[in-house]
């Protein structure tokens, strides 16, 4: 089944949403974005959240941490998409960040699993992984 335009159109512009509201480092601000439950994977493990108030809980003291590090943005780069259902997508790219001064802090590659919902795409799953990591949508 291939993503229509439209959808295609909505997933890009619900992660756009998503990473500027990221980039504003108030956790509360991100939660809207997220379905309930949800789950996120990275190197360190694996973190259930199952209400907004729990990915609130996970987001504000990492965004405290990026705060201290002189975190300014967060964008989203090389954005590869797939349709897995008529209401799931899996999105792949590369989350940068970036420092005050406009340097990069760092970079990681991401996977998300959205869920279409009366609410619009949300995110089901975020998958953290190295950068360089080739394994993402295409």
């Amino acid at each position: 089944m291939k993503l229509t335009d439209e959808d295609k159109a909505a997933v890009t512009q619900a992660l756009t949403d998503y990473y500027k509201a990221f980039s504003s480092l108030d956790a509360q601000a991100v939660a809207p974005y997220f379905h309930e439950p949800s789950q996120l994977l990275s190197p360190s493990g694996v973190v259930p959240t199952p209400t907004r108030a729990a990915v609130t809980a996970v987001f504000q003291p990492a965004m405290d941490a990026l705060r201290a590090r002189g975190f300014a943005k967060s964008e989203l780069t090389d954005l590869r998409l797939k349709r897995l259902s008529a209401a799931s997508v899996i999105a792949g790219g590369v989350a940068v960040r970036h420092k005050t001064d406009g340097q990069e802090l760092e970079r990681a590659g991401v996977v998300y699993l959205l869920q279409k919902t009366n609410a619009g795409w949300q995110i089901a799953a975020i998958v953290i992984h190295d950068a360089d990591d080739p394994l993402r949508p295409e």
